[in-house]
């Protein structure tokens, strides 16, 4: 797959829909850390973003895609040091007619430039390009961000749960949109 890449309103960031080697384990690294340090979640975490993520780039067809954000990384005097991958989004095929979106992440340091918006709405528009009519996700309670997101752009809660996963107690939430 080609690179789409696109500028945001930092010169420094892109978001690209191929895959590179290394992103994957970049962004199951990201998600670990950020988690691990916002939410107290263990190991577990990682192998539950890790598992399907393999299995997304082992089997993903048409239907499915993956945006990857990146940040220029700088040293020191500015010189330009290569990418770093500072966030993520997916859609997966879950049925003909439903999709998934996962995995959208942003690092602290992007945060509030508008890329999860962004980033949601690239993922709804090209769900509704490939002719899913619904959209669900799972989050999780107290990712207040993540929520108002979602809610503003449509999104209902349909279902609650809470269980120990991932070291902790953990309350899981999932949301539906029709296309």
């Amino acid at each position: 797959m080609l690179a789409k890449q696109s500028k945001d309103s930092s010169p420094s960031i892109t978001i690209r829909t191929d895959l590179l080697p290394g992103d994957i384990g970049m962004v199951v690294h990201l998600h670990g850390a950020i988690y691990a340090e916002e939410q107290g979640w263990d190991s577990t975490f990682d192998a539950y973003v890790a598992g399907p993520m393999a299995e997304f780039v082992k089997s993903r067809s048409d239907l499915d895609r993956i945006w990857i954000v990146e940040r220029a990384d700088r040293a020191k005097n500015g010189e330009r040091r290569g990418n770093q991958i500072v966030g993520s989004v997916a859609i997966l095929k879950a049925s003909e007619t439903e999709a998934q979106l996962r995995w959208l992440l942003l690092a602290p340091e992007v945060r509030g430039l508008g890329l999860g918006r962004r980033l949601a709405e690239e993922a709804l528009d090209f769900s509704r390009s490939v002719g899913y009519s619904s959209v669900f996700l799972w989050t999780v309670r107290g990712l207040e961000a993540a929520t108002s997101l979602y809610e503003s752009l449509g999104f209902e809660e349909t279902e609650v749960k809470t269980s120990e996963i991932w070291g902790s107690t953990v309350t899981e939430m999932r949301y539906e949109l029709r296309l």
